[in-house]
C-alpha cells in the first residue's frame, strides 16, 4: 500500500510519473533522452549552430535589456550563454543533458568564455548553486517541454530567482505552427508531450499575468548564411518582473 503524499511536490512527482519514460524529457530522467540526442553533432537540428537568437541580440541592441546576471535555463550546446559572456554578463546555464553541458564547456573553453555551466534539473538544483538574483532568466526551447503541471514549479523559480525589475526572455512553440495543441487534461491521459507545447499569445500572457509583458512576437526567421538563429514557428516573448 502506497500512502506517501503529504507535499506539493510529492504531487508534482506523482504527476512525473504518468508520462511515458521517453516523453519525460525534462526531468533528471530524461537526462538519457537528452544525451542520445546531443550525440551527434552533425544532426541537421538548427538550434546546434554556434548563434545567439535573433530576439536575444534585438533586446540587447535597442537596450531594453543590459549586462548583469544571467541564467540560462536549458542552454544546450552554449550558444546563448556565451554570447551573454561575451558582452559582460555573469552567467549560470544549467541543462539536464552531460553531452550538452560537455559541447557547452568545450565552445565556452574555445571562445574564452566565462559561464558556470550545472548539468541537472533546475527545479531540483539548490539556491547555492543557483544563487540569484538574476537580471535575465533566458528559456530557447525549455518551457515548451514541460507538462503543463510543471509550470508550477517554473513560475516558483522565476519567483526565487528573479530580480525585481529582472527579465524573462523566453522563445517557445507558436500555436498553429509548431508543437501540440491538446487541452492541459489530454496530455495526461495520452502520457505523452506529442513532441513539445503550442502556446497562444494568450495563454503566455495568462501564465505569466504576474509578470509585465515588454514585447511579444513571432521570432524572425534568418537564413543559414545569418550570424544569428531565427525560427518563426517560434514565439519570442520578453517579460519584466516589477520592480517593487
Amino acid at each position: 500500500m502506497d500512502r506517501s503524499i503529504r507535499t506539493t511536490e510529492d504531487v508534482l512527482s506523482l504527476l512525473d510519473g504518468l508520462f511515458a519514460p521517453q516523453a519525460d524529457r525534462w526531468t533528471a530522467g530524461g537526462a538519457d533522452w537528452w544525451d542520445g540526442f546531443y550525440t551527434d553533432r552533425s544532426k541537421p537540428v538548427p538550434f546546434f549552430v554556434a548563434k545567439p537568437d535573433e530576439s536575444l541580440e534585438s533586446y540587447l541592441e535597442r537596450g531594453l535589456i543590459s549586462p548583469g546576471r544571467a541564467l540560462d535555463l536549458g542552454c544546450g550546446p552554449g550558444r546563448n550563454a556565451l554570447r551573454l559572456a561575451s558582452l559582460g554578463f555573469e552567467v549560470d546555464a544549467v541543462d539536464l543533458s552531460p553531452a550538452a553541458i560537455a559541447w557547452a564547456g568545450e565552445r565556452a573553453r574555445e571562445a574564452g568564455a566565462d559561464v558556470r555551466f550545472h548539468c541537472g534539473d533546475a527545479f531540483a538544483l539548490t539556491s547555492a548553486a543557483l544563487s540569484g538574483p538574476y537580471d535575465l532568466v533566458l528559456d530557447s526551447g525549455c518551457f515548451h517541454h514541460l507538462p503543463p503541471h510543471r509550470r508550477v514549479s517554473y513560475l516558483a523559480l522565476l519567483d526565487r530567482v528573479l530580480a525585481p525589475g529582472g527579465h524573462l526572455a523566453l522563445t517557445c512553440f507558436a500555436a498553429g505552427a509548431m508543437g501540440s495543441e491538446l487541452p492541459d487534461a489530454d496530455f495526461y491521459r495520452t502520457s505523452g508531450l506529442q513532441g513539445g507545447l503550442a502556446y497562444t499569445p494568450e495563454s503566455l500572457r495568462h501564465i505569466f499575468r504576474d509578470l509585465t509583458e515588454v514585447e511579444l512576437r513571432r521570432m524572425r526567421d534568418e537564413p543559414s548564411d545569418s550570424p544569428l538563429f531565427g525560427e518563426s514557428f517560434l514565439w519570442a516573448v520578453l517579460f519584466r518582473r516589477p520592480a517593487g
